[in-house]
């Protein structure tokens, strides 16, 4: 799986770069065909506890999964949409499966 990071109006660090495809690696045992991940990291200005945001767009053949979290740090946020998409994998697997 192909996984593009990119950070709006900051740069990320590698360390977590590293921790996102690592993170997304781990959603291959749930589904085989997942073609490629965008990740949109951005920090929330109005905010001022919960301002780290992660966006994941996930490209499955035949849909594309969608998971958005904001939360105090980008880890806590990647880890929150990560298991979003998990469940959508899951659901969709269960979908296909019954069909």
């Amino acid at each position: 799986m192909q996984v593009e990071v990119r950070a709006v109006k900051f740069s990320a660090d590698v360390k977590l770069i590293t921790f996102i495809k690592d993170r997304l690696k781990k959603l291959e045992q749930f589904h085989d065909n997942i073609i490629d991940s965008e990740v949109f990291l951005r920090v929330d200005n109005n905010n001022e506890f919960s301002n780290k945001i992660t966006e994941i767009r996930m490209n499955v053949p035949g849909i594309e999964l969608f998971a958005k979290k904001q939360s105090k740090s980008f880890e806590e946020s990647t880890d929150e949409a990560i298991e979003a998409l998990r469940r959508q994998l899951l659901k969709r697997k269960g979908k296909v499966s019954q069909a």
